[in-house]
């Protein structure tokens, strides 16, 4: 598991307006800082145009390389810490200028 895969995760259960379900995420945590069994996430939702708008959101198209099946929205705001036992299997790997945007959601997300 490293930084810029896809893999499946088990987010549930779930408190309150933190995204839920079995669903595509991110990992986006340092490789270095992998000796904890936990992976620090930001995982993806169904792309509404209305996201377009939002600095966290980052909108990622379907391809073979990356596992997904359809246009996706990397949502940054519901980054999250979570056991190596809510991941499933791996679909694919992010391009490195996608892993960037979504790293720069995440930044505009928690500031500098």
């Amino acid at each position: 598991m490293r930084k810029g895969e896809i893999w499946l995760i088990n987010l549930d259960p779930t408190i309150g307006a933190e995204i839920r379900k079995t669903r595509p995420a991110v990992i986006v945590n340092d490789d270095a800082i992998g000796i904890l069994p936990l992976r620090v996430i930001v995982p993806f939702t169904d792309w509404k145009d209305r996201y377009s708008v939002a600095p966290w959101m980052v909108k990622v198209e379907p391809h073979a390389g990356n596992g997904l099946a359809k246009t996706s929205a990397a949502d940054a705001f519901q980054i999250r810490s979570l056991s190596t036992e809510r991941i499933i299997n791996r679909l694919g790997t992010l391009s490195s200028y996608k892993l960037e945007e979504i790293l720069n959601a995440i930044e505009s997300v928690l500031g500098r």
